[in-house]
This record gives structure tokens, C-alpha cells and sequence, in this order.
């Protein structure tokens, strides 16, 4: 028999604000030392009061109305209760039959067109403490304890790996257009839970789920799904029965295995949580929520085809990160009183600076190449003031040091050489140095030609006028 699996997704991501959800003490704990980030709220002590972050709630209404959700106009905080060595106060502060946003969709693309994902809800808690694991013991530190945690719940619409991972891909881009979160799974700023069930092809009845838990990589989330719908298949096919449990993953092994039998709602004893007063969310402001939000990705991929002209390869690329995007609309303002075209500036950011940053690993954020300077070099360019290859090395060094271009190009001396007779002497030379080269151009391979160009930019370190080059070139060899 055949099986289809049916999917749920549950995503955390920590909230960029300054402080922790429920106290005054800063949430930015990556370099920090172990337990130094912690106060009486947050460590949980007997006495201590919590108070809401309001930017926190702000950010969490601000990606409700990205995924299209309905903001409550009330609202409230619960005490989920379980025992963790993790979780100091014994009870993790979360929201649950009153979340801040619900019923929301976001689109992604599938094979034959698109289809709409729902949002289930969005909610707000507080993060855990983290384990740490040494030499067979678990030290804990409590400086995670208390960041704001925002968990985006879907229902249960994909049917395939490959819907999850666009999914995850298009989320994480919304989040940081918002700039609610930084999505860098590996700080722990993003982490999954998965629900997956298979059922017979053709069946509406869904089949008995299982949750995977702590998946804290694309990698993960993608590999431990792969093995769970296999793990899921091969017992059905043999007769056998899936039970509801928690599963936990196995990076190494590359497999689930059992964690506990699944949890259910009555097993965390909700209740609402009595040190904080339930949330009225006023229409008002929520309008001026909305109000200030910036373009998103699919409205802003949509007005660079019609607005630029792009192809929908290049619109995709520049605006999968809103740094980048950001980056070619600068440009672009700047260069359209110098005649230069937008694809222009799209190709040498898609091409050349973006192979700059992959080979340095830098992040977008710290480009040294200020939009101006990038829109002087492709000038200096249109200008035959400097070659192809020259203006490609000016953007490597432009890139590492911050220079501007026309320094470098002057303290390199690329000028470009456009005067033939400076030029034929070094046409001379690769002409007497590649006989064979020679032979062959005079023999009907004309296409030999390009190779005694590039001799001549080579002796020249790229600086030589390809065009007055290749006349020169076949001048001489017609001789």
C-alpha cells in the first residue's frame, strides 16, 4: 500500500529586542559569560514580578499581519508547566487558548504554481536556560532564560519535504525583512518541532502523528523528516501500528529515537498566568503597527520586475535578503542620472560582489563597497577609462580596503591604454613569442584570436583596449 505524509511545523524564533520578555536584562547573550545576564525574575526567585516587553508584543502583532493572521483584541499569558533542569521556575511563561495572532497563511512555491500554507497562530513566551554537557556532567546557564521566544505554529498542510523547506526558507525571510529576528540557527535563534503522520493515499483520515522536537538546523529539520516518513513507512507496510510520541533527533546516527510518550494539553496543567494582566490590543494600534512596516519580500520581488525590468531569476536573488535589496535600490537611484541601466547594476551585484562575499563569508550588512563607489567604478568603466578586467580587480580591492575607486585605479595606474601606439609594440611581442598561436589564426582559426588578446591584457595587467588590441591583432597578422 501506499502512504502520503502529512506535516505540521512549529517554529521558535528569539525576538531581536534589546531586553528579555519579562525583565530588564539584556537578551543578547551569545559572547556573553555563563549566568551573567540573570536577575531575580529571570532566575525565577520566589517574590519576583514579571513586566512585558512591549516591543515584543509589537513584533509578534508585526509578523501576525505578514502571514496574513487576525490580531486578538484580547489576550493573555499562561503557565505551562513541566520539569526541566532547563526551566528554573519549574512553569515556562507561554500563551495558549489566547494567542496573539491566529488563522493567518503565507504562499510558497511548488511545482505547478503556489499554494497557501495556514498559520495556525503565532504566540509569545520566554526561551529556557541552555545544558551544557562536559566530561559527563551538565553545567546550566540561565542567560537564554527569559529571551523572548515567538513560536509560529502551522496547521498540518505540507505533503512533502520539499513544501517544508520553502516554507522555512520564505519565514525566515519575512522575519528578517521585519527585522524581528535574525533567523542565525547557529546561535539558537531559530529552532523547529515537526508533527508528522502518514495515512493511506487517498484517505482524508490523518494517520497517528509524532513529534520530532529540538531541531536546530535547516539540516536537521529536513533530514530527521526524511527518516521519520521512511521509519513511519516501513512499520505500516509490515502490518505494524505508530504510536503518539515524542521523538527526539539523532544528528550523528542520522535517526529519531523515543523521547516519551506524546504529551497532551491536560499534561501541562495550563492556567493563566497570575502575575500578569491579559493583553488589550487596541485596533489603533495595531493600524499604526501596520503603518510602519516595511516592503515585503513578494511585494518587493513583484515591483522589481516591473519597476526595473529584472528577470525573475535576478528579482529573486536581490531581494532574498533586504540588505542586498536595499543595496541595488541605491544604486540604482544613483546611477539613473549617469544613464546606467538597473540590470547593469544588478549584474555586477549578482555576479561579482556576491562572489566576493561567499568567498569571504562576509555578511551583507558589512559591504566596504558604499553603493556610490559601485556606481563610480561601472562610470569609469562606460568611460573606457579602465578594462573589464581592471574594473573586476578595482571591486576586489574596493571591497577588502574601502578605497575608492578612482584612488586605486590612480595608485595602480590602470587607466585604461586606448593609444595604438603604445600598444603595437606588445602586439609585436606576443606575435613573435606564439608562432604556433600564429599558425594556427593564419591557418582559418580565427577563433585563436581571443588567446593573443588576452596575451596582450595579460602583458599589460588588463590594461590594453580590447577592441584597439584585436584590430591591431588581425592588422598585423593580415600583413
Amino acid at each position: 500500500m501506499e502512504y502520503e505524509p502529512t506535516i505540521g511545523l512549529e517554529t521558535h524564533a528569539q525576538l531581536l529586542t534589546a531586553s528579555k520578555v519579562f525583565c530588564s536584562c539584556s537578551s543578547n547573550y551569545a559572547a556573553a559569560s555563563p549566568n551573567t545576564l540573570v536577575c531575580p525574575v529571570c532566575l525565577g526567585m520566589p517574590g519576583s514580578l514579571p513586566v512585558i516587553n512591549q516591543r515584543a508584543v509589537e513584533y509578534v502583532i508585526m509578523t501576525g499581519l505578514a502571514l496574513n493572521c487576525r490580531i486578538a483584541e484580547f489576550s493573555r499569558f499562561d503557565r505551562k508547566n513541566y520539569h526541566y533542569p532547563d526551566l528554573v521556575k519549574g512553569y515556562q511563561i507561554s500563551q495558549y487558548d489566547l494567542p496573539l495572532c491566529r488563522d493567518g497563511w503565507v504562499e510558497i512555491q511548488v511545482s505547478g504554481g503556489t499554494k497557501r500554507i495556514g498559520i495556525q497562530d503565532v504566540h509569545l513566551e520566554e526561551d529556557t536556560g541552555k545544558l551544557i554537557h562536559v566530561g559527563g556532567q551538565s553545567l546550566i546557564d540561565f542567560n537564554r532564560s527569559g529571551v523572548p521566544l515567538m513560536e509560529i505554529v502551522t496547521k498540518p498542510d505540507f505533503t512533502s519535504i520539499e513544501e517544508v523547506r520553502e516554507y522555512v526558507l520564505k519565514l525566515r525571510r519575512i522575519l528578517r525583512y521585519l527585522g524581528v529576528s535574525s533567523g542565525n540557527m547557529e546561535e539558537g535563534a531559530m529552532r523547529f518541532e515537526a508533527n508528522v503522520s502518514l495515512h493511506p493515499a487517498g484517505v482524508a483520515e490523518k494517520g497517528t502523528r509524532v513529534e520530532i522536537k529540538n531541531l536546530n538546523s535547516f539540516r536537521a529539520l529536513l533530514r530527521s523528516l526524511e527518516y521519520e516518513i521512511n521509519r513511519q513507512n516501513q512499520v505500516l507496510q509490515q502490518g505494524g501500528k505508530i504510536d503518539r510520541e515524542t521523538r527526539g533527533w539523532d544528528d550523528e546516527r542520522g535517526v529519531t529515537f523515543v523521547q516519551r510518550s506524546k504529551e497532551f494539553a491536560d499534561d501541562y496543567r495550563y492556567f493563566p498566568e497570575p502575575d500578569l494582566p491579559p493583553l488589550e490590543i487596541s485596533r489603533e494600534w495595531v493600524e499604526e503597527i501596520r503603518s510602519r512596516m516595511p516592503e515585503l519580500p513578494d511585494e518587493r520581488y513583484r515591483r522589481f520586475l516591473s519597476e526595473y525590468g529584472l528577470s525573475a531569476y535576478d528579482a529573486g536573488l536581490l531581494t532574498d535578503d533586504r540588505p542586498i535589496a536595499d543595496y541595488f535600490e541605491q544604486a540604482v537611484a544613483i546611477a539613473k542620472p549617469r544613464g546606467i541601466q538597473p540590470k547593469t547594476i544588478a549584474n555586477w551585484i549578482t555576479g561579482e560582489l556576491f562572489r566576493l562575499l561567499r568567498a569571504s563569508g562576509t555578511e551583507p550588512t558589512a559591504i566596504q563597497v558604499p553603493p556610490e563607489q559601485l556606481v563610480e567604478l561601472i562610470v569609469m568603466l562606460n568611460e573606457n577609462s579602465i578594462t573589464m578586467t581592471s574594473a573586476k580587480h578595482v571591486l576586489e580591492v574596493m571591497f577588502h580596503t574601502g578605497k575608492a575607486a578612482r584612488d586605486i585605479v590612480a595608485e595602480e595606474g590602470l587607466l585604461q591604454i586606448a593609444d595604438a601606439n603604445q600598444i603595437a609594440p606588445i602586439v609585436d611581442e606576443v606575435i613573435r613569442t606564439n608562432p604556433d598561436a600564429v599558425a594556427q589564426y593564419k591557418g582559418g582559426k580565427e577563433t585563436v584570436l581571443r588567446f593573443l588578446v588576452g596575451q596582450v591584457m595579460r602583458a599589460t595587467r588588463g590594461k590594453a583596449d580590447p577592441n584597439v588590441t584585436a584590430e591591431l591583432l588581425r592588422k598585423k597578422l593580415s600583413a
